[in-house]
């Protein structure tokens, strides 16, 4: 028979949701991992069915678990009411994962702007590349390129960013400048690791330039860019990073352009938090704020083989 859930055991549900494991939340917490597998217990038969199940990330969970999340949540901001100096429900450690250069140039100036008004607020960021996940134990925020497929979470389309070819000056004076496609197969590209990437939107290069030879890959957007800098190769760049080097000049940009989407995953019980709230609007603001940069407005119609100032080297600013 179903009887009256305690509120600490609810509170304790919502930081195992949060973390996806027993011994992040006591820690959290400041009780004993037995503590928390106790309360646990106790909520399960209180409300007469599982709050939680096993997945590969940690522990998820059930729709049961999702209703006492978000009653939980209601709890845990009544209660941080209560606290002195706690006027802000802004307040908190909100998880997220999104794409290196998402996470340098959209993420990272978002939070720290939205810190100068929520000092209680801090958001661990980790950078990953990947599909979005069907089990997101511990994370509240996705951000993934392309469209996701998911359940129970929500889907949200965040902007787009577009990609093109990219060398340095040295590299095309060396080289020289392709003026078409069949003169990319002499230059190698630099770009992801092939057998390595998740994400099926980003394989726009090996289908826009199959010629194309591996010049040097890794798994890391940042390392596209030094490598592209440094003369590896060709890269295929998002433009909103490569276009803050005057050093790098984009080629062929009428044939290779292709805009791929940012999409955000956030799960039910998380939006109804109001830090998690607040991050979401935060990255939808600067989003807008930098929507020609991502775009790569600043380098539409800019190539090496049409601007003959920026061949000599000698572009002016």
């Amino acid at each position: 028979m179903m009887t009256q859930p305690a509120p600490d055991q609810l509170l304790v549900l919502l930081e195992v949701s949060r973390s996806g494991r027993f011994t992040v939340a006591a820690e959290t917490l400041g009780v004993n991992h037995t503590t928390v597998a106790r309360k646990i217990a106790a909520l399960e038969k209180a409300l007469g069915g599982r709050v939680l199940v096993r997945a590969a990330g940690g522990w998820e969970l059930t729709p049961l678990g999702e209703r006492a999340a978000g009653v939980a949540a209601q709890v845990a901001d009544a209660v941080g009411r209560l606290a002195p100096g706690a006027d802000d429900p802004v307040t908190g450690v909100v998880r997220m994962t999104a794409t290196d250069g998402f996470s340098a140039y959209i993420a990272s100036p978002a939070v720290a702007e939205l810190r100068r008004d929520h000092p209680g607020l801090a958001v661990e960021l980790v950078t990953v590349t990947r599909r979005a996940q069907q089990q997101r134990s511990g994370v509240d925020i996705e951000v993934v390129v392309g469209e996701p497929q998911v359940h129970r979470a929500e889907a949200i389309q965040l902007g787009a960013y577009t990609l093109g070819m990219y060398a340095s000056r040295d590299y095309l004076d060396l080289h020289g400048t392709p003026e078409n496609e069949e003169d990319l197969a002499r230059h190698g590209l630099v770009y992801f690791v092939d057998s390595m990437l998740q994400v099926d939107d980003l394989d726009a290069p090996r289908r826009l330039a199959p010629q194309m030879k591996d010049a040097l890959t890794s798994t890391n957007v940042f390392v596209h860019v030094e490598a592209t800098r440094a003369g590896a190769g060709i890269g295929f760049l998002p433009c909103f990073m490569a276009d803050r080097h005057p050093d790098l000049l984009r080629i062929l940009p009428d044939r290779f352009s292709e805009q791929l989407p940012y999409w955000m995953v956030v799960r039910a019980d998380a939006l109804r938090q109001p830090a998690v709230a607040a991050v979401i609007d935060a990255l939808r603001a600067r989003m807008v704020q930098e929507r020609a940069t991502l775009l790569g407005r600043s380098s539409q119609g800019m190539s090496w083989a049409n601007d003959p100032a920026a061949r000599s080297g000698r572009m002016e600013s």
